[in-house]
């Protein structure tokens, strides 16, 4: 598997200077070639190949007066950001002929000087590790770098990056195998919310430790020092700088919360279930600010590769799935309930739920059915991803089931108590019923 691992560079003046001119060169190349293909489109004629624009927009530009300055820089920063334009035609048609999960790629735009962030992308040929801990990039220097830890084996790929706040970047990309860690007896359920930021199906809670809301006093002040300064002027330039570098502080301190949480997590539990949350939706309310500040997006993708990397499993529970309405204890839905309810007592049985925890303990039972009936990739004992046979659907009537009665998540837990007893679940409810021992979560077992 690829990973990436990111550190913090500190080029000094000579070396900015090359820097920003290979960001330069790498942007003018890749609208320029942009352009070339996009007046082809406009013309009605084929569309543009690789080899043609490397020719005219590189090789033979550099012999002209105006694109002179090319030659300055390395050449593999130059193929290599016309080989990220063919990456992004690439997600675009693919996104286009539904090849591609998740949201719509939209066409490649054309890059600005002024853009938050500037990057540019090598190769083996164009930069090396040195002994004394500087990495050599060609036609800039060794550029000091912290290194927080050690890669573990040669990288295939740089990528220097300058963000909105001035600081430098050098990222390496690896070709590692799996860090396997050792099976547990244990899987967990997480409710994200806002009050507290995870709640494990255990009772455990992570609270919300709001960067965002503890930095917006300094933010105000910075922001309103920014608005009075004249624009174009280097007192409006130092104060923009100012107002980024609050900004990557508060973003920095939520990645590493981030991390250290979901770590924390994929090492105590062998399978993980999440709520796919609508946060595009959630981020259109009043809610915003505060959605935005606990980034539940990034931590579950953190969860999700985390998992791929130490052999655990992972799946995402559907976003239709009422985790907040069904009691855990018997399964009766008891209908949506405002937000402002944390507690609340089940009108069949009587246990007293907090609203987050029970919605953890319906996570945790629903993502056990869903790789239980095949419709998530566990890892088997070698390592490898491993798809189930599917499942026949259900022969009942499709829609929401009326208030009252008992719906999918109390037969899950029905079957789930009586599995537990008897030691593992019959194949034809594997749709609706898994098993909760640790053979079902870590994959290793049957389905049914």
């Amino acid at each position: 598997m690829q990973l990436r691992y990111n550190y913090r560079a500190y080029p000094d003046a000579a070396q900015r200077r090359a820097l920003a001119q290979a960001f330069g060169c790498a942007r003018v190349v890749w609208n320029d070639c942009l352009r070339d293909r996009k007046q082809a489109h406009a013309a009605g004629l084929p569309y543009v190949k690789s080899a043609e624009l490397s020719r005219l927009r590189i090789t033979q530009a550099k012999r002209t007066a105006e694109r002179a300055w090319l030659a300055d820089v390395s050449a593999v920063v130059l193929q290599q950001s016309l080989r990220d334009l063919d990456t992004a035609y690439k997600n675009f048609f693919d996104s286009l002929k539904g090849k591609r999960q998740g949201r719509q790629v939209g066409p490649p735009r054309y890059k600005s000087k002024k853009d938050t962030r500037q990057s540019v992308r090598l190769n083996t040929n164009a930069f090396s590790l040195s002994g004394d801990g500087t990495v050599y990039v060609a036609k800039v220097g060794s550029l000091k770098v912290t290194w927080s830890r050690r890669l573990p084996v040669a990288p295939t790929s740089l990528t220097v990056t300058k963000d909105s706040a001035g600081r430098y970047f050098v990222s390496f990309v690896v070709d590692t195998e799996p860090d396997t860690l050792p099976e547990l007896a244990t899987d967990a359920g997480i409710d994200l919310g806002l009050s507290a930021f995870a709640v494990l199906s255990d009772g455990g809670k992570i609270s919300a430790p709001r960067f965002l809301r503890r930095a917006e006093k300094k933010l105000r002040r910075l922001q309103r020092e920014l608005s009075r300064k004249q624009k174009g002027s280097k007192n409006r330039a130092k104060a923009r700088v100012k107002v980024a570098r609050q900004h990557a502080r508060v973003a920095d301190r939520r990645r590493d919360f981030h991390h250290k949480a979901s770590t924390q997590i994929i090492r105590d539990n062998q399978a993980v279930y999440v709520e796919d949350l609508a946060v595009s939706g959630l981020a259109r309310t009043r809610l915003a600010k505060s959605v935005h500040d606990a980034g539940w997006s990034a931590f579950v993708g953190i969860l999700k590769y985390k998992a791929a990397k130490h052999g655990r499993t992972f799946a995402r529970v559907d976003r239709a799935f009422p985790s907040s309405q069904v009691c855990s204890a018997c399964g009766f839905r008891d209908g949506p309930k405002p937000l402002h309810v944390r507690e609340w007592t089940c009108g069949a049985c009587g246990t007293v739920h907090d609203r987050d925890h029970n919605a953890a303990r319906n996570v945790l039972i629903e993502g056990r059915c869903i790789v239980a009936a095949g419709r998530a990739e566990t890892p088997n004992a070698c390592g490898a991803p491993v798809r189930r046979a599917p499942v026949p659907a259900q022969r009942e009537e499709a829609g929401s089931p009326r208030k009252g009665r008992t719906t999918q998540a109390a037969n899950s837990w029905a079957l789930s108590q009586g599995a537990r007893q008897s030691g593992q679940c019959d194949a034809r409810s594997a749709a609706t019923a898994c098993r909760t021992g640790p053979a079902a979560s870590s994959g290793t077992g049957t389905s049914g």
